[in-house]
């Protein structure tokens, strides 16, 4: 079972004079680069929350953002009356306006309204808590739900590339026979008698060198291992990358070995395959 690293979770809870939500949304990254944004009177839980939201997602680009909306009578910004004094003060010997027209300007101006810091009680920081798990639970079932979109298509890519190996190793024998009545008819072209022991010796040596058999065995195995990654009980996006690798450098050698164009018409059909899993890989977590 797969995951992928894109994701979005929300949790909304209403306590008795605020309203707090939770998003958190994730991309593909090779760790964790968490971000936060959370109201300066919640830094100090601020760690906190961070380790829980490491431990869960492991890897990704991951944004965090907690909203708290003031939704009864209590507030902790009030007018900083001292300030809005000395600035109608100011602004009264500048322009000869009335009281509450010199309230309105001042209030507008810096430092006009000042936010009393508040602790976070545990209870508070509970329910906030429980907001993060809520919203963890969430992007964690977007994430798997991704995940099976993406072992659909590697499953498909995997049989195709499968399928293809199959087509190569039945064109395999056909394709020794062509290289050799080839090397043969090259000879003949020079005009020139040779030791037909010698040649035979030489033809084996160069046949040897477009044998693709090991190839053949390893890229199956390595099809096999896929599979069995993908099912698997954990995701692990660095080791089917690492597989990629080991799948891309067989068909990069059979490839070169092949001096023969149906079987390198295969190998290109094999190559785009093996480049969309690797595109979709990068998104694994």
């Amino acid at each position: 079972m797969i995951k992928s690293m894109t994701g979005y979770g929300k949790s909304v809870i209403q306590l008795p004079t605020k309203k707090i939500t939770v998003e958190i949304k994730s991309l593909n990254s090779k760790n964790i680069d968490l971000n936060t944004r959370v109201p300066s009177s919640y830094r100090g839980k601020e760690l906190e929350i961070r380790k829980r939201i490491s431990k869960s997602l492991v890897r990704g680009k991951v944004d965090f953002n907690l909203y708290v909306e003031i939704t009864g009578e209590k507030t902790s910004s009030k007018v900083n009356e001292v300030v809005v004094k000395q600035y109608m003060k100011q602004l009264k010997s500048i322009i000869p306006v009335g009281d509450v027209e010199l309230i309105k300007m001042a209030i507008k101006m810096p430092d006009s309204m000042k936010t009393e810091r508040e602790e976070i009680d545990a209870n508070e920081f509970e329910n906030i808590l429980d907001a993060v798990n809520k919203a963890l639970i969430a992007i964690n079932k977007y994430r798997s739900d991704e995940g099976k979109v993406l072992e659909k298509d590697f499953n498909i890519r995997i049989k195709n590339i499968s399928e293809l190996l199959t087509k190569v190793i039945a064109i395999d024998t056909d394709r020794i026979a062509i290289v050799k009545d080839r090397l043969r008819k090259a000879v003949e072209d020079l005009k020139e008698a040779v030791d037909e022991n010698r040649f035979e010796q030489e033809l084996i040596y160069y046949l040897e060198k477009y044998d693709i058999t090991e190839e053949k065995v390893r890229l199956k195995n390595h099809l096999n291992y896929f599979n069995k990654t993908l099912d698997s009980s954990d995701s692990n996006g660095k080791k089917i990358s690492f597989i990629c690798q080991e799948i891309g450098r067989e068909i990069n050698t059979i490839g070169s070995k092949s001096n023969h164009a149906p079987m390198q018409q295969l190998v290109v059909q094999m190559k785009d395959e093996l480049e969309k899993i690797k595109e979709q890989s990068l998104n694994v977590l």
